[in-house]
């Protein structure tokens, strides 16, 4: 059955905020929630980015059922691969086993804040994998002793542990990197309602497959308000940088990048690619593309902290009720 999962967009709200709505999201019935890690938002207008790893680690205690995951973290510029192995034990010991480390090869926008620079994509993709290699190696518990072209380790262990080993999904889309991670990973993590991603993955030797190991879970924005003219406003002053894709918005360094890449971006432009409003049909129709391309989990990003409270009060409930009425099971 398709599970469904609510996003902590750190970008445009504050910690106390965040907690709050994963509280209310569980409580509405949500089956999971993800959280973005990002240094700095997209654009000015969204005006936040606390710590996830804290941030979660307050929703780990403040909430009981859900599953809990990073979408994503990158393991290899601000953070180094041995501590996020350390975060990602600590959390799962908090959460009763109920955390999924996200993982995936960053964006210039957060990792450039450490003064490394950027290096290109497929530098990226190795260094994503020297970094998975060394995460699992540290979260079964070994003493690590590690020297990578990218990455050493000197005699380390992490010496809290989880019962169950962490599960790691990995962000990918084209076939290479598919080839070079799926290997590496338990679940696929994906922005688009792509099959032919799906069919990559279960067709690469070594990755465990979707729909039987495997999850593969996907994202998708909506910005539902009562009144459509709100929303439209709404999801063009908070995400307008979205229509950009993943090529542009992973180089982009500074909000100031993405405010000039989408200035000419109009409202209706963004309403094209996103639900606004209160036709709820309208957004189980956008997020049909997910299970129809073969995703087993899909997380839904509500846009903007204004009006965060009156979906989860209002909407989220029978939303859930007619995605999971039209969803395979």
């Amino acid at each position: 059955m398709t599970k469904f999962g609510y996003t902590l967009m750190t970008e445009q709200s504050g910690p106390r905020e965040l907690v709050d709505y994963a509280v209310a999201a569980e409580a509405v019935g949500f089956d999971f929630e993800v959280s973005s890690d990002h240094y700095s938002p997209w654009l000015t207008e969204q005006g936040h980015a606390p710590y996830a790893w804290s941030v979660l680690g307050a929703v780990a205690h403040a909430t009981e059922r859900v599953g809990l995951m990073t979408y994503v973290t990158c393991p290899t510029m601000r953070y180094h691969p041995a501590v996020v192995a350390q975060k990602a034990a600590t959390l799962a010991l908090l959460s009763d086993g109920r955390f999924t480390l996200g993982l995936g090869s960053g964006e210039n926008l957060n990792e450039h804040t450490v003064g490394a620079g950027w290096p290109a994509l497929e530098t990226r993709h190795e260094m994503l994998e020297e970094a998975i290699e060394i995460i699992r190696a540290l979260l079964a518990g070994d003493l690590v002793t590690y020297r990578g072209e990218h990455f050493a380790v000197d005699s380390s262990r992490i010496w809290d542990l989880p019962d169950e080993p962490v599960r790691i999904g990995v962000a990918v889309a084209g076939p290479r990197a598919i080839e070079q991670l799926a290997p590496l990973a338990d679940d696929l993590i994906a922005v688009e309602p792509r099959a032919d991603v799906v069919e990559t993955w279960n067709a690469t030797d070594g990755a465990p497959q979707i729909g039987a190991a495997a999850r593969a879970i996907g994202q998708i924005p909506i910005c539902w308000d009562p009144d459509e003219e709100t929303a439209r406003r709404r999801a063009h002053e908070q995400f307008r940088w979205f229509g950009g894709g993943w090529s542009v918005n992973s180089d982009l360094p500074t909000t100031a990048g993405f405010a000039a890449a989408s200035q000419f971006t109009r409202p209706e432009d963004v309403a094209g690619s996103i639900p606004c409003g209160p036709d709820l049909d309208a957004i189980v129709e956008a997020v049909s593309a997910y299970w129809e391309a073969g995703f087993t989990d899909v997380a839904l990003v509500q846009v903007g902290d204004e009006g965060q409270q009156r979906f989860l009060d209002e909407a989220a409930g029978p939303l859930l009720e007619r995605l999971r009425a039209a969803a395979p099971s």
